[in-house]
Parts: structure tokens; sequence; C-alpha cells
């Protein structure tokens, strides 16, 4: 059975990448490379997805967590960038879809990490 917190991290994600994924589309068509686009569309929803994930998801929204949730969404951006950029050398998909590929290694990934590293204490 799926817990409520998953449910709840699912809505906030489903939320945090629709905005994600439109800020970075919206920037690959117009012509800003793909290393920036996604860099710059996981700068915007950083804070945002702080918020959601840290309100909604986990229920703990405090300011001590964000240092651990900026080093996480380091993590995140290399291994998308890293995932996003094989993916397209292997494949030779665009760059719009291969990030839609690339969403389904790099959300699971993210909750673990955001479950382990940075709201770690919260009970499900």
């Amino acid at each position: 059975m799926i817990s409520a917190q998953v449910l709840r991290f699912g809505l906030a994600g489903a939320l945090n990448t629709v905005f994600g994924f439109c800020v970075y589309s919206g920037l690959v068509l117009l012509g800003i490379a793909v290393p920036i686009a996604l860099a710059l569309a996981t700068i915007a929803g950083v804070f945002f997805n702080f918020l959601t994930f840290g309100g909604i998801a986990f229920r703990r929204l405090q300011a001590r967590r964000l240092p651990r949730f900026l080093l996480a969404y380091s993590l995140i951006y290399l291994l998308n960038l890293a995932l996003l950029e094989g993916l397209r050398a292997a494949t030779g998909l665009g760059p719009i879809v291969a990030q839609l590929v690339c969403i389904t290694v790099v959300a699971p990934t993210a909750y673990f990490l955001l479950k382990s590293r940075v709201f770690q204490d919260v009970q499900p």
C-alpha cells in the first residue's frame, strides 16, 4: 500500500515537474543551451519546490532544511544533466523528449534523496 506521504510527494512532484519542465522547454525553444536551460529551470524551481515538498509532501517547512535541500537539488541537477546528455548522445532524442524520459529516473531519485537527507526525521 502506498503511504500518504508518497502520495503527497507525488502531488507536489507533479506540480513541480510541470513547472520545471515548462521553464526548461521554453528556454530550449528560445535557443538556450541545454545545460544552461536545465540549470535555470532548476534554479527557478528550487524555492517553489522547497515550499511544496517541505510543506505538502513532508510537512516540515523549516528554513534550517534549506541548505540540505539546496545541496540535494545540486546533486539532482547533476544527475539529470548526465542522464539527459547521455540519453541524447545514445539515442539522438531531442532535448525536450529526452528530458521527459529522464524525469522517470530523476523523480524517484529526488524522492529518495529528499526523504533520506533533507526531511529524514519525518514520519509517513
